[in-house]
């Protein structure tokens, strides 16, 4: 899975709303299957932004020390 430019969060928002807006017009309408269809875009879309959230949350942190390697000949 590729990772999303932290960039790109606001398009990831508005995809998201637009999914929305399209399960609520395909309820109206009748069409089941294009409402799973629609749901599983959904949540595809929210685990990148949550995962988009975490990798922003872990940017934040401090660079961990992992010393250096001791090689012996």
């Amino acid at each position: 899975m590729l990772r999303v430019d932290p960039q790109q969060r606001r398009r990831l928002e508005e995809i998201i709303r637009n999914l929305g807006d399209r399960i609520e017009e395909a309820r109206a309408n009748g069409w089941l299957g294009e409402v799973q269809g629609l749901q599983i875009r959904l949540e595809a879309a929210r685990n990148k932004l949550a995962s988009l959230d975490g990798l922003t949350r872990t940017r934040n942190r401090a660079p961990v020390t992992l010393g250096m390697p001791i090689i012996r000949y």
